[in-house]
């Protein structure tokens, strides 16, 4: 039984269904989310170990999630996950505290 908590958000749903896929293969997947505030909610509600986040969502974008996140469970890890290939959108992630910054 994976051990690992993670939620992810994704506001493409094809691309989340398929992450959603490999994801549970290998640890607890909590929730799925399509938009900033779900994140911020789900995490708050369901206290992750990771969370896996695009930077574009609706509602709120991902970096602005991840900052609120970042000051209210500053141990949660979190992984960008993105087709953003703009260096200072990523500087901008890893100083919000993301581990870790994917294209």
């Amino acid at each position: 039984m994976p051990t690992t908590r993670v939620i992810l958000a994704e506001d493409h749903k094809i691309v989340a269904e398929a992450l959603r896929v490999l994801l549970a293969e290998h640890f607890q997947l909590l929730a799925v989310v399509h938009d900033g505030r779900a994140l911020v909610e789900a995490t708050e509600r369901l206290l992750p170990d990771v969370i896996v986040t695009d930077i574009s969502m609706p509602l709120l974008n991902g970096l602005e999630a991840i900052k609120q996140l970042m000051q209210r469970r500053p141990r949660t890890k979190v992984v960008v996950l993105t087709m953003h290939k703009d260096r200072a959108l990523a500087g901008n992630a890893f100083r919000a505290g993301v581990c870790g910054y994917v294209l």
